[in-house]
Protein backbone atom coordinates (compact mmCIF):
# COMPACT_ATOMS: atom_id res chain seq x y z
CA UNK A 1 0.00 0.00 0.00
CA UNK A 2 1.47 3.22 -1.21
CA UNK A 3 1.04 6.52 1.80
CA UNK A 4 2.08 9.99 0.24
CA UNK A 5 3.97 12.20 2.59
CA UNK A 6 3.90 16.09 1.48
CA UNK A 7 6.60 17.83 3.13
CA UNK A 8 7.39 21.61 2.58
CA UNK A 9 11.33 22.62 3.30
CA UNK A 10 12.96 24.93 0.91
CA UNK A 11 10.43 23.48 -1.58
CA UNK A 12 7.57 21.77 -2.07
CA UNK A 13 8.41 18.04 -1.89
CA UNK A 14 6.09 14.78 -2.39
CA UNK A 15 7.20 11.66 -1.25
CA UNK A 16 5.91 7.66 -1.69
CA UNK A 17 6.30 5.20 1.22
CA UNK A 18 5.62 1.41 0.76
CA UNK A 19 3.43 0.14 4.30
CA UNK A 20 2.62 -3.34 4.05
CA UNK A 21 -0.87 -4.32 3.92
CA UNK A 22 -0.64 -6.39 7.03
CA UNK A 23 0.78 -3.14 8.95
CA UNK A 24 -2.44 -1.03 7.52
CA UNK A 25 -5.11 -3.46 8.83
CA UNK A 26 -3.54 -3.96 12.17
CA UNK A 27 -3.85 0.38 13.04
CA UNK A 28 -7.58 -0.27 11.04
CA UNK A 29 -8.00 -2.64 13.76
CA UNK A 30 -6.67 -1.45 16.48
CA UNK A 31 -8.52 2.49 16.02
CA UNK A 32 -11.71 0.56 15.55
CA UNK A 33 -11.40 -1.40 19.15
CA UNK A 34 -10.57 1.64 21.12
CA UNK A 35 -13.13 3.78 19.64
CA UNK A 36 -15.88 1.14 20.43
CA UNK A 37 -14.42 0.62 23.80
CA UNK A 38 -13.69 4.32 24.91
CA UNK A 39 -17.40 5.31 25.53
CA UNK A 40 -18.19 2.71 27.85
CA UNK A 41 -14.74 2.86 29.78
CA UNK A 42 -15.59 7.02 30.10
CA UNK A 43 -18.89 5.42 31.68
CA UNK A 44 -17.38 3.10 33.94
CA UNK A 45 -14.50 5.53 35.31
CA UNK A 46 -17.38 8.43 36.05
CA UNK A 47 -19.95 5.74 38.09
CA UNK A 48 -16.60 4.99 39.63
CA UNK A 49 -16.10 8.40 40.58
CA UNK A 50 -20.07 8.45 41.75
CA UNK A 51 -19.39 5.46 43.71
CA UNK A 52 -16.12 7.30 45.69
CA UNK A 53 -17.30 10.15 46.48
CA UNK A 54 -21.10 9.69 46.52
CA UNK A 55 -21.22 6.02 48.19
CA UNK A 56 -20.45 5.18 51.83
CA UNK A 57 -19.77 1.60 53.23
CA UNK A 58 -22.79 1.22 54.87
CA UNK A 59 -24.83 2.12 51.81
CA UNK A 60 -22.82 -0.72 49.87
CA UNK A 61 -23.05 -3.19 53.34
CA UNK A 62 -26.89 -2.49 52.80
CA UNK A 63 -27.03 -3.89 49.18
CA UNK A 64 -25.09 -7.33 49.88
CA UNK A 65 -27.47 -9.91 52.21
CA UNK A 66 -25.90 -11.67 54.71
CA UNK A 67 -27.05 -14.90 54.08
CA UNK A 68 -24.31 -16.29 51.56
CA UNK A 69 -27.29 -17.98 48.78
CA UNK A 70 -28.85 -14.72 48.71
CA UNK A 71 -25.38 -12.19 48.23
CA UNK A 72 -24.37 -14.68 45.72
CA UNK A 73 -27.48 -14.31 43.60
CA UNK A 74 -27.79 -10.58 44.23
CA UNK A 75 -24.27 -9.56 43.78
CA UNK A 76 -24.92 -11.50 40.21
CA UNK A 77 -28.13 -9.84 39.53
CA UNK A 78 -26.92 -6.35 40.75
CA UNK A 79 -24.52 -6.80 37.96
CA UNK A 80 -27.66 -5.48 34.92
CA UNK A 81 -27.44 -2.09 37.04
CA UNK A 82 -23.92 -2.04 35.78
CA UNK A 83 -24.43 -2.09 31.67
CA UNK A 84 -21.05 -1.79 30.79
CA UNK A 85 -18.77 -3.43 28.66
CA UNK A 86 -16.19 -6.39 29.83
CA UNK A 87 -13.56 -2.96 29.96
CA UNK A 88 -15.75 -0.77 31.11
CA UNK A 89 -16.81 -2.67 34.13
CA UNK A 90 -13.43 -3.13 35.26
CA UNK A 91 -12.89 0.10 36.83
CA UNK A 92 -16.40 -0.07 38.58
CA UNK A 93 -15.50 -3.36 40.10
CA UNK A 94 -12.32 -2.09 41.77
CA UNK A 95 -14.05 1.00 42.99
CA UNK A 96 -16.59 -0.94 44.51
CA UNK A 97 -14.30 -3.96 45.99
CA UNK A 98 -12.23 -1.01 47.86
CA UNK A 99 -15.04 0.54 48.93
CA UNK A 100 -15.77 -2.61 51.43
CA UNK A 101 -17.86 -4.49 48.87
CA UNK A 102 -16.64 -8.47 49.14
CA UNK A 103 -14.55 -10.05 46.55
CA UNK A 104 -16.94 -12.21 45.43
CA UNK A 105 -20.05 -9.55 44.75
CA UNK A 106 -17.45 -7.80 42.62
CA UNK A 107 -16.72 -10.80 40.34
CA UNK A 108 -20.76 -11.28 40.28
CA UNK A 109 -21.21 -7.65 39.06
CA UNK A 110 -17.80 -8.02 36.93
CA UNK A 111 -19.59 -10.83 35.04
CA UNK A 112 -22.91 -9.81 35.00
CA UNK A 113 -22.50 -6.48 33.92
CA UNK A 114 -21.28 -6.77 30.11
CA UNK A 115 -23.81 -9.72 29.77
CA UNK A 116 -27.06 -9.05 31.25
CA UNK A 117 -28.14 -5.85 30.24
CA UNK A 118 -31.08 -4.46 27.95
CA UNK A 119 -29.00 -3.46 24.93
CA UNK A 120 -26.81 -7.20 25.02
CA UNK A 121 -30.06 -8.53 24.92
CA UNK A 122 -31.97 -6.59 22.30
CA UNK A 123 -28.55 -6.59 19.98
CA UNK A 124 -28.60 -10.36 20.56
CA UNK A 125 -32.20 -10.92 19.48
CA UNK A 126 -31.71 -8.89 16.48
CA UNK A 127 -28.39 -10.68 14.86
CA UNK A 128 -30.08 -14.08 15.15
CA UNK A 129 -33.01 -13.06 13.18
CA UNK A 130 -35.39 -11.67 16.10
CA UNK A 131 -34.94 -15.21 17.57
CA UNK A 132 -36.02 -13.99 21.40
CA UNK A 133 -35.17 -17.73 22.22
CA UNK A 134 -31.55 -17.52 21.56
CA UNK A 135 -31.18 -14.01 23.58
CA UNK A 136 -33.33 -15.82 26.57
CA UNK A 137 -30.55 -18.73 26.45
CA UNK A 138 -27.90 -16.17 26.52
CA UNK A 139 -29.02 -14.31 29.49
CA UNK A 140 -30.18 -17.51 31.16
CA UNK A 141 -27.01 -19.45 31.04
CA UNK A 142 -24.93 -16.65 31.68
CA UNK A 143 -26.42 -15.30 34.51
CA UNK A 144 -26.41 -19.25 35.91
CA UNK A 145 -22.97 -19.73 34.97
CA UNK A 146 -21.74 -16.46 36.42
CA UNK A 147 -23.83 -17.66 40.08
CA UNK A 148 -21.56 -20.96 40.27
CA UNK A 149 -18.31 -18.62 39.28
CA UNK A 150 -19.20 -16.39 42.12
CA UNK A 151 -20.03 -18.92 44.44
CA UNK A 152 -16.57 -20.49 43.56
CA UNK A 153 -14.92 -17.41 44.34
CA UNK A 154 -17.00 -17.27 48.01
CA UNK A 155 -15.34 -20.12 48.90
CA UNK A 156 -11.81 -19.84 47.90
CA UNK A 157 -10.97 -16.33 48.50
CA UNK A 158 -12.05 -14.38 51.85
CA UNK A 159 -9.72 -11.01 51.39
CA UNK A 160 -10.08 -8.67 48.91
CA UNK A 161 -7.25 -9.21 46.01
CA UNK A 162 -6.66 -5.46 45.00
CA UNK A 163 -3.38 -4.97 44.19
CA UNK A 164 -3.35 -1.67 45.79
CA UNK A 165 -5.75 0.71 47.74
CA UNK A 166 -5.79 4.16 47.74
CA UNK A 167 -6.91 5.53 50.91
CA UNK A 168 -10.81 5.59 49.13
CA UNK A 169 -12.81 5.76 52.25
CA UNK A 170 -10.91 8.49 54.10
CA UNK A 171 -10.90 10.72 50.99
CA UNK A 172 -14.67 9.82 50.76
CA UNK A 173 -15.49 10.72 54.13
CA UNK A 174 -13.45 14.28 53.86
CA UNK A 175 -15.94 15.06 51.50
CA UNK A 176 -19.00 14.13 52.96
CA UNK A 177 -19.02 17.78 54.18
CA UNK A 178 -18.09 19.63 51.02
CA UNK A 179 -20.50 21.53 49.10
CA UNK A 180 -21.79 19.53 46.20
CA UNK A 181 -19.91 21.55 43.78
CA UNK A 182 -16.66 20.45 45.56
CA UNK A 183 -18.13 17.08 45.68
CA UNK A 184 -18.74 17.12 41.93
CA UNK A 185 -15.24 18.37 41.10
CA UNK A 186 -13.72 15.25 43.10
CA UNK A 187 -16.01 13.15 41.45
CA UNK A 188 -14.48 14.45 37.81
CA UNK A 189 -11.00 14.26 39.01
CA UNK A 190 -11.28 10.71 40.45
CA UNK A 191 -12.85 10.01 37.26
CA UNK A 192 -10.44 11.58 35.17
CA UNK A 193 -7.41 9.53 37.23
CA UNK A 194 -9.48 6.50 36.97
CA UNK A 195 -9.48 6.68 32.94
CA UNK A 196 -5.77 7.46 32.54
CA UNK A 197 -4.84 4.72 35.14
CA UNK A 198 -7.16 2.18 33.17
CA UNK A 199 -6.66 3.66 29.81
CA UNK A 200 -3.09 2.65 29.15
CA UNK A 201 -3.93 -0.77 30.01
CA UNK A 202 -7.09 -0.47 27.61
CA UNK A 203 -4.06 0.35 24.48
CA UNK A 204 -2.04 -2.78 25.37
CA UNK A 205 -5.24 -5.12 25.03
CA UNK A 206 -6.08 -3.36 22.08
CA UNK A 207 -3.07 -3.71 20.40
CA UNK A 208 -2.52 -7.32 21.48
CA UNK A 209 -6.10 -7.86 20.33
CA UNK A 210 -5.75 -6.37 16.54
CA UNK A 211 -2.11 -7.89 16.26
CA UNK A 212 -4.11 -11.10 17.22
CA UNK A 213 -6.88 -10.33 14.35
CA UNK A 214 -4.21 -9.28 12.03
CA UNK A 215 -1.67 -12.11 12.00
CA UNK A 216 -3.74 -15.14 13.08
CA UNK A 217 -5.99 -16.68 9.97
CA UNK A 218 -9.14 -16.71 11.61
CA UNK A 219 -9.89 -19.68 9.24
CA UNK A 220 -6.91 -21.98 10.81
CA UNK A 221 -8.50 -21.59 13.80
CA UNK A 222 -12.11 -22.26 12.88
CA UNK A 223 -10.37 -25.48 11.26
CA UNK A 224 -9.94 -27.11 14.58
CA UNK A 225 -13.51 -27.02 15.41
CA UNK A 226 -14.77 -30.54 14.49
CA UNK A 227 -17.51 -32.12 17.16
CA UNK A 228 -19.00 -30.32 20.18
CA UNK A 229 -16.15 -29.81 22.59
CA UNK A 230 -13.66 -28.85 19.87
CA UNK A 231 -16.07 -26.21 18.61
CA UNK A 232 -17.19 -24.89 21.51
CA UNK A 233 -13.38 -24.21 22.95
CA UNK A 234 -12.51 -22.57 18.87
CA UNK A 235 -15.86 -20.50 19.60
CA UNK A 236 -14.31 -19.22 23.19
CA UNK A 237 -11.06 -19.02 22.12
CA UNK A 238 -12.08 -16.74 18.91
CA UNK A 239 -14.12 -14.41 21.30
CA UNK A 240 -11.27 -14.21 23.89
CA UNK A 241 -8.80 -13.25 20.98
CA UNK A 242 -11.26 -11.34 19.33
CA UNK A 243 -12.07 -8.99 21.98
CA UNK A 244 -15.60 -7.51 20.62
CA UNK A 245 -17.52 -4.81 22.86
CA UNK A 246 -20.29 -7.49 24.30
CA UNK A 247 -23.14 -4.78 22.63
CA UNK A 248 -21.97 -6.04 19.24
CA UNK A 249 -20.56 -9.26 19.53
CA UNK A 250 -23.54 -11.37 18.46
CA UNK A 251 -23.77 -10.21 14.74
CA UNK A 252 -20.34 -11.63 14.68
CA UNK A 253 -21.32 -14.82 16.42
CA UNK A 254 -24.41 -14.97 14.17
CA UNK A 255 -22.19 -15.16 10.95
CA UNK A 256 -20.93 -18.78 12.04
CA UNK A 257 -24.51 -19.99 12.86
CA UNK A 258 -24.22 -22.27 9.66
CA UNK A 259 -20.51 -24.01 10.58
CA UNK A 260 -21.22 -24.43 14.56
CA UNK A 261 -23.93 -25.82 16.69
CA UNK A 262 -25.33 -23.69 18.61
CA UNK A 263 -24.20 -24.69 22.07
CA UNK A 264 -20.71 -23.31 20.30
CA UNK A 265 -22.50 -20.14 19.41
CA UNK A 266 -23.31 -19.85 23.46
CA UNK A 267 -19.97 -20.62 24.27
CA UNK A 268 -18.76 -17.51 22.03
CA UNK A 269 -21.27 -15.29 23.50
CA UNK A 270 -21.16 -15.74 27.08
CA UNK A 271 -17.21 -16.36 27.44
CA UNK A 272 -16.37 -13.69 26.05
CA UNK A 273 -17.80 -10.72 27.52
CA UNK A 274 -16.28 -12.81 30.68
CA UNK A 275 -13.50 -13.13 29.56
CA UNK A 276 -11.16 -11.78 26.81
CA UNK A 277 -7.52 -10.60 25.88
CA UNK A 278 -8.15 -6.60 26.93
CA UNK A 279 -10.20 -7.10 29.90
CA UNK A 280 -6.80 -9.58 31.09
CA UNK A 281 -4.56 -7.17 30.51
CA UNK A 282 -7.18 -5.00 32.76
CA UNK A 283 -7.73 -7.47 35.55
CA UNK A 284 -4.27 -8.30 35.76
CA UNK A 285 -3.48 -4.52 36.88
CA UNK A 286 -6.36 -4.23 39.24
CA UNK A 287 -6.02 -7.62 41.16
CA UNK A 288 -3.31 -10.19 42.06
CA UNK A 289 -2.15 -12.17 39.58
CA UNK A 290 -2.79 -15.50 41.15
CA UNK A 291 -5.93 -14.62 41.46
CA UNK A 292 -6.79 -13.42 38.11
CA UNK A 293 -5.32 -16.58 37.20
CA UNK A 294 -7.51 -18.81 38.75
CA UNK A 295 -10.40 -16.65 37.80
CA UNK A 296 -9.22 -17.26 34.86
CA UNK A 297 -9.25 -20.84 35.16
CA UNK A 298 -12.27 -21.18 37.15
CA UNK A 299 -14.36 -19.32 34.05
CA UNK A 300 -13.26 -21.40 31.63
CA UNK A 301 -14.25 -24.55 32.69
CA UNK A 302 -17.48 -23.46 34.24
CA UNK A 303 -18.41 -22.08 31.08
CA UNK A 304 -17.23 -25.54 28.84
CA UNK A 305 -18.44 -27.92 31.71
CA UNK A 306 -22.31 -26.21 31.72
CA UNK A 307 -22.43 -25.58 28.11
CA UNK A 308 -21.89 -29.15 27.63
CA UNK A 309 -23.90 -30.34 29.96
CA UNK A 310 -27.15 -28.56 28.21
CA UNK A 311 -26.01 -29.57 24.72
CA UNK A 312 -28.14 -32.19 24.77
CA UNK A 313 -31.38 -29.99 25.49
CA UNK A 314 -30.08 -27.21 23.41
Amino acid sequence: MAVLVISFNDRFTVTTLLLPESLLTFNMIFLSILIEAIPFVLIGVFIAGMIQIFVTEEHLKKLIPKNPFLAVLTSCLLGALFPACECGIVPIVRRLIAKGVPLFAGVGFLLTGPLINPIVVFSTYMAFGEDLRMALLRMGLGLGIAIIITAFILVLFQTNQLKRTKGETNEQVSTQKQPIGSRLKAMLEHAIDEFFDMGKFLIMGAMLAAFVQTYIATKSILGLGEGILASTLVMMGLAYLLSLCSEADAFIAASFRHLFPQTSLLGFLIYGPMLDLKNTIMMMAVFKIRFVLVLMIIITGTVLGVLLFVHPWV
